[in-house]
């Protein structure tokens, strides 16, 4: 038997966890607007709280908690994992705020940022080379940017705080020796603490929502599950298939998003954020190419 026939399985498998865990992260606006009255920080919270015990009980029934405590006795190496915890807070929270306040289009152009913010930090940071299709894909993100900011006299501030947010999340992740679900689990491990005694407070004042109502309630609960799934869909895509093949499928989550903005949510486009979407999207296209290149001649 060839290995071609032996990893077409795999791949299909792999092409179908990614698509779940791109789906599933593309409706989260639709998840999100649930939450009425419900301040972001206060979902931002819940999630963590949730996830973290989710997680627990995961990692429980799989039987990993081997890296775990391999990571929890070096406290010494967790300052990377503690920055990876605050930066998914904040980029959890900035996107709740965007879905709570109609903003899910800038939210959209956030996450289509974030792989050029990735080349960028790449370049700065890493000092790493980029061939120029890599290059002028960054460059056209940031004419798209400026149009905005020139023309509208407004920087999309939610775009760019989600994209650097993630992008930087990205950037330490990769220097973190976890898995996806270990790795998730020590972050907001690290973020529970604050969130139980911002929690605690809340119920003191009289300030939370967590048990006025039954459904927000459960929403709130189901927050730390609806966080954790589609990670595990990712990491069984993760294993699977190429890189190249990933960065394809990333697409669907904020083209998702972008459509449900417009289709669902009424969200207005005017001609000026419809040219930065194009701008972004055209280097998108060359980087994608860019990337598939390079991976096919490797």
């Amino acid at each position: 038997m060839s290995s071609h026939s032996v990893r077409d399985p795999d791949a299909a498998k792999g092409v179908g966890f990614g698509l779940v865990a791109y789906l599933m992260w593309g409706c989260f606006p639709l998840f999100f607007a649930l939450f009425e009255g419900v301040p972001a920080f206060e979902v931002v919270l819940h999630r963590i709280i949730w996830s973290c015990l989710f997680l627990a009980a995961l990692i429980t029934l799989l039987r990993r908690w081997a890296p775990v405590r391999a990571a929890l006795r070096r406290p010494g190496r967790l300052g990377r994992v503690l920055a990876c915890a605050v930066l998914i807070g904040l980029n959890w929270g900035i996107y709740i705020y965007a879905v709570e306040t109609q903003h899910v289009l800038q939210a959209s152009l956030g996450y289509f940022l974030t792989p050029l913010v990735n080349v960028g930090l790449g370049i700065v940071v890493l000092r790493e080379t980029m061939v120029k299709a890599q290059l002028a894909a960054l460059g056209l993100a940031t004419v798209g940017i400026a149009m905005q900011f020139v023309l509208l006299n407004e920087l999309p501030w939610l775009s760019l705080v989600l994209a650097f947010s993630f992008g930087t999340y990205g950037l330490f992740r990769k220097q973190v020796a976890l898995d996806g679900l270990s790795g998730l689990f020590v972050e907001t491990l690290l973020l529970l603490p604050a969130a139980l005694l911002v929690f605690a407070w809340l119920e003191i004042q009289g300030l939370s929502h967590f048990t006025q109502f039954p459904r927000t309630t459960t929403l709130l609960m189901a927050a730390g599950v609806i966080t954790a799934l589609p990670l595990l869909a990712f990491a069984g895509a993760a294993r699977r298939l190429r890189l190249a093949t990933l960065g394809f499928l990333m697409y669907i989550n904020p083209s998702m998003q972008f459509l449900i903005a417009l289709l669902v949510f009424n969200e207005p486009l005017s001609p000026v954020q419809l040219g930065t979407f194009a701008l972004i999207w055209t280097g998108l296209a060359l980087y994608s190419w860019s990337a598939w290149q390079q991976s096919s001649a490797r």
